[in-house]
């Protein structure tokens, strides 16, 4: 497994992320189609003795249990010294008014809450999960320095929003002295690359690390087009907001992808991980892993390199899409 800088960050991240929220009991929250506990762990171990060292988890996620499965598997599994642990913070966690979003109050409780059911004393990577309009963005960056200052969180990172409001994020951390985000946690994969209009661009110039969430499509990349999909994708009803199944252009990138992917003799989805490795700045994509082929295939994206020839086929179709993620 390689590891890589995040971004101009000492820390050092395997080149694949296991994205935890497909690991959370299914009878809390709004996701039907996670995997309870014992069925997690299998997968959270075999992500370990493949040389992946970070994982991504939410508070939001399965209204906590994702924490409480992830925290207690890599307890077991693993030195917390060897890993990388990131969660977020922003999604509504209780009905009150406090009980979402960035302000310092919802911070300051949502650290502590993280870090009881993680059962850890800090996190490597405490993110941003979306940016809140309705909190002055300076009240939120004090208060993730003041939780790094507190040495609950190494470093703080941020996920999708505009370029615009990430840069003035970055400005005005510099400028008042306050920890700056190391990373972007954005929606990039082959049939949406708007990031790559500013974000992407403006990652690489500030020395900020990529994580992509969503680098399949939510499956999409890694099915022929028209393929029936899994629990998941029939239930998920945020994908549904992301993508549209009869968009044509998205359905020639995806038979791009498998063309390419039979010529190479690899899967779908290592041809798109692969892509997407190539990307500015991209440090870790997050996978997701709910069979054991999901990891294999995964790994696999890092021994396969794309010629020029087959970088121009994947990304010849792709037309401009409305933003989405957000």
């Amino acid at each position: 497994m390689e590891h890589v800088r995040l971004g101009r960050t000492g820390l050092k991240v395997s080149r694949l992320c296991l994205g935890c929220m497909t690991y959370g009991e299914p009878d809390r929250g709004d996701h039907k189609w996670t995997l309870g506990e014992e069925a997690s762990r299998p997968f959270i171990r075999a992500a370990l003795e493949a040389g992946i060292n970070f994982f991504d988890t939410a508070n939001v996620y399965s209204a906590g249990s994702s924490e409480e499965i992830v925290g207690r598997a890599l307890h077991d599994f693993a030195r917390r010294d060897e890993i990388v642990l990131a969660t977020k913070v922003c999604s509504p966690m209780r009905p009150d008014p406090n009980g979402r979003g960035l302000s310092r109050k919802a911070i300051m409780t949502e650290i502590d809450a993280s870090l009881r059911r993680l059962g850890t004393d800090y996190v490597d990577l405490y993110q941003i999960h979306r940016f809140d309009p309705q909190t002055p963005i300076e009240e939120t960056l004090e208060a993730l320095d003041d939780v790094v200052r507190a040495g609950k969180a190494l470093y703080v990172g941020a996920s999708s929003m505009y370029a615009w409001q990430f840069a003035k994020a970055l400005y005005l951390a510099r400028e008042n002295g306050w920890a700056r985000f190391v990373s972007m946690q954005n929606h990039v994969n082959l049939i949406y690359r708007e990031e790559e209009r500013e974000m992407l661009g403006l990652c690489a110039e500030e020395g900020v690390g990529v994580i992509p969430w969503s680098p399949l499509a939510r499956g999409r990349l890694a099915r022929p087009s028209g393929a029936g999909g899994t629990d998941r994708a029939r239930t998920d009803a945020f994908q549904a907001k992301l993508y549209d199944a009869t968009q044509e252009a998205d359905v020639r990138v995806i038979d791009a992808v498998g063309a390419v992917a039979e010529e190479l003799g690899a899967s779908r989805a290592a041809v798109a991980l692969a892509w997407l490795l190539t990307r500015p700045a991209v440090a870790s994509p997050i996978i997701g892993a709910s069979k054991p082929h999901h990891l294999d295939e995964a790994l696999a994206a890092l021994e396969l390199t794309l010629a020029p020839e087959h970088l121009r086929r994947l990304e010849a179709d792709y037309v401009p899409h409305a933003v989405a993620g957000f």
